[in-house]
């Protein structure tokens, strides 16, 4: 018989305490996306898909490329690049590379994070791909791999151009591929300073507004054009939690540092991540057929945890959603079933429910029992129904 898990989940959630309400967010960046890396929620999403001009955070993609480059050997980090005269002669931010210069992959790293170098960009990209026109190609290629559905590239740089474009989800899908997988690099993206042979010492330090705030920020990329707008693709950690996020289309670089911070507070002190149920946590029994037992635990794979806003703390509700009876054998661990957690004003939450034991095949009494339920469920029409407890 349906019934629901509002009751079990409000009670564990009770006994946690409260927050103060998840007030509503109205960001004045033309297009955000904010993102909880620990539990893979969106925590805001507004005009993130739209194809934007990105200009320096589009660096990311450059960045991407060379990373990808020290993860295959094709270059390490002591490898020295040549400058040429087109990389020198890049207008705005810039590392004051000229001909004569032999930056490491380590030092235009840095270049491009902390000093927003142009030519440092350019320099990777010839050194890489030959022409900076051959390395915008790869990196149109790779982003339809990597999903990056929203971006088109045509230089390395994020130097005005009607072909250069990103959303700022693509963006955000850039940063947590950083933090996950190229953890090794990441910490450049923290760096406040870097006095490249000291050549420009009022253009040595990060240009990104939240590292000195002492908020947990320690990435990742600005951006600004007079088409574009003051852009950031930022993140910061506070306790377990670390959140993502990207505006862009702001109107002054005050305007954007101020929308920075707004949102790092927002995200860490309007949600909280809050237990559930321990491992093991049986939340359902299901039917069986053609076993040798006729029911199967569904439990909880893993402890299981959720974002919440902190209006909801004391309404959480809950479904155990599956399509049964199930048919024998079963593996204890099986995915079976579906936790879905309704959250205000977030997407629902789904934890996989896996089975509590193996339930193996069972001999001719089984067999008959299941063929009369088989006939009498034909009969009334419920064969294969989606249940929800």
């Amino acid at each position: 018989m349906p019934r629901s898990l509002a009751s079990f989940l409000a009670l564990c959630l009770m006994l946690l305490g409260f927050a103060l309400p998840a007030a509503a967010f109205e960001t004045r960046a033309r297009a955000a996306w904010v993102y909880d890396l620990t539990t893979g929620t969106v925590l805001m999403d507004k005009n993130a898909e739209t194809p934007l001009p990105p200009a320096s955070m589009s660096k990311l993609m450059t960045l991407n490329m060379l990373f990808e480059a020290l993860r295959d050997g094709r270059v390490t980090l002591d490898t020295r690049f040549s400058v040429s005269t087109r990389a020198k002669n890049m207008g705005g931010s810039t590392m004051f590379l000229n001909e004569t210069d032999r930056p490491t992959v380590e030092e235009l790293i840095q270049g491009i994070i902390v000093l927003s170098g142009n030519d440092a960009c350019v320099v990777v990209a010839e050194g890489l791909a030959g022409t900076e026109d051959n390395f915008a190609r790869l990196m149109n290629d790779r982003a339809k791999v990597l999903g990056l559905d929203n971006s088109t590239f045509a230089n390395a740089s994020g130097w005005p151009n009607p072909g250069q474009r990103m959303s700022v989800h693509d963006l955000g899908r850039l940063a947590v591929r950083f933090i996950t997988e190229f953890p090794e690099y990441y910490g450049y993206f923290g760096q406040h300073e870097f006095p490249y042979d000291n050549r420009a010492p009022q253009n040595r330090y990060n240009r990104n507004p939240l590292l000195k705030l002492g908020i947990g920020a320690d990435g990742l990329k600005t951006g600004h054009t007079e088409e574009a707008g003051y852009g950031l693709v930022g993140s910061a950690t506070q306790g377990t939690r670390r959140i993502v996020f990207v505006i862009s289309g702001l109107g002054t670089d005050a305007e954007r540092a101020q929308e920075s911070e707004r949102i790092v507070n927002w995200a860490f002190r309007q949600f909280a991540e809050k237990p559930v149920a321990e491992k093991g946590h049986e939340f359902a029994r299901a039917q069986v057929w053609m076993g040798d037992q006729t029911e199967v635990g569904l439990v909880a794979a893993e402890d299981v945890s959720v974002l919440l806003p902190g209006s909801q703390l004391e309404g959480v509700t809950g479904e155990v959603v599956y399509t049964g009876p199930f048919e024998a054998p079963i593996t204890q661990g099986d995915t079976l079933a579906d936790l879905v957690i309704k959250r205000e004003g977030l997407p629902e939450a789904h934890i996989p429910l896996v089975a509590d034991r193996s339930v193996a095949r069972g001999g001719l009494a089984p067999r008959l029992r299941t063929a009369f339920l088989v006939l009498k469920d034909k009969l009334e029409g419920q064969t294969g129904l989606a249940v929800s407890e």
